[in-house]
């Protein structure tokens, strides 16, 4: 059989980045607070470490595989996203889970690393979160194993919070476990809520499967909130109403763009990363009642003195030759 030299040239460099190229998580630079167990923030960065009024880009639902595959996601969607936040270069990226379209695969990872060069170029800090694609595939590799050799400062980790600065603090959470009370991540999260620092104004959740979302009755009705994620949001209406601070829950799984609010709580699903896009019945708690499709989006937010203020900017499909970008919603959460 003869070789395919493009196909052969992609997998040389693939292991060429999988081998020895810097990580994006190793450009964080965070300071570990020991055992996930442990109370108080799991990385951090420090206010002299970023400008005073810092920006944080949101999106999830990437699916990075072999860009041949255009069934499982848009190659070129994928890849103006990257390229486009290399470009605004946010001083925190947070990945909102299917980072690869198959965890159980190397490869995909390979092909994540190989497509987001320009992140690590940029020395971009990101926080990743785990999705159900991070488990899913058919393939001979371990999908944990595959997440700590891509993200290793998270090694042994299913969630973390990360200090972003003393005004904003980051939940990263793990959807594929439990969330109920009692459970160890719930746990774990009630402390973390519990000892927020007195000066955190803003606290963002990010998990894959959505606690709140427009509810589905014909087009992928299995993506609508599940109990296990319901349960955080009753967690949540109970506690955020009584913090000094304000929550934001940015989660993805549902391949479009939503935005609510429940109990005080900013809900966002930001699920335009790459993934093949799918149409919402959009509900009357939408905020976001645009029909636009597909949503291929990446969410910016930055912090302006007691604000933050939020832009969605959506990807013009199809994608052209210089890419179109257009801001097609914007909110504020103003700090208590």
């Amino acid at each position: 059989m003869r070789s395919n030299p493009a196909t052969l040239l992609r997998f040389l460099l693939l292991l060429i980045v999988w081998a020895g190229a810097p990580l994006v998580a190793a450009a964080q630079n965070p300071t570990a607070s020991g055992p996930i167990s442990q109370s108080g923030p799991t990385f951090v960065v420090k206010d002299s470490d970023l400008p005073k009024n810092f920006s944080i880009v949101v999106y999830g639902d990437m699916r990075f595989t072999d860009p041949t595959n255009t069934t499982a996601a848009s190659p070129d969607a994928r890849r103006a996203l990257v390229a486009k936040i290399a470009q605004v270069h946010p001083d925190a990226l947070i990945l909102t889970g299917d980072v690869p379209f198959r965890g159980t695969f190397a490869a995909d990872y390979g092909e994540y690393k190989l497509e987001t060069a320009a992140w690590r170029d940029e020395q971009l800090r990101v926080y990743p979160t785990l999705g159900n694609h991070e488990f899913g595939g058919k393939g001979p590799d371990d999908p944990l194993k595959n997440w700590w050799s891509a993200f290793p400062e998270l090694k042994d980790r299913r969630w973390y919070s990360v200090a972003l600065g003393s005004r904003v603090y980051v939940l990263c959470l793990d959807s594929d476990a439990d969330l109920t009370s009692g459970t160890p991540q719930r746990t774990w999260l009630e402390d973390q809520v519990a000892h927020l620092p007195k000066k955190v104004e803003y606290v963002f959740i990010a998990l894959h499967h959505p606690p709140v979302a427009d509810i589905q009755t014909v087009i992928e009705v299995s993506h609508n909130p599940r109990p296990n994620e319901i349960a955080l949001r009753d967690y949540l209406s109970q506690v955020a109403p009584r913090s000094h601070a304000q929550f934001i829950v940015a989660s993805a799984h549902i391949h479009n763009y939503e935005r609510a609010e429940v109990d005080g709580v900013t809900y966002l699903v930001c699920g335009g990363g790459g993934a093949h896009p799918y149409p919402v019945e959009r509900t009357a708690q939408d905020k976001y009642q645009a029909t636009d499709f597909p949503n291929f989006h990446y969410v910016l937010f930055h912090l302006d003195g007691k604000q933050l203020q939020a832009t969605m900017f959506r990807l013009g499909f199809p994608v052209a030759a210089t890419p179109e970008w257009q801001a097609r919603d914007s909110f504020v959460v103003t700090a208590k």
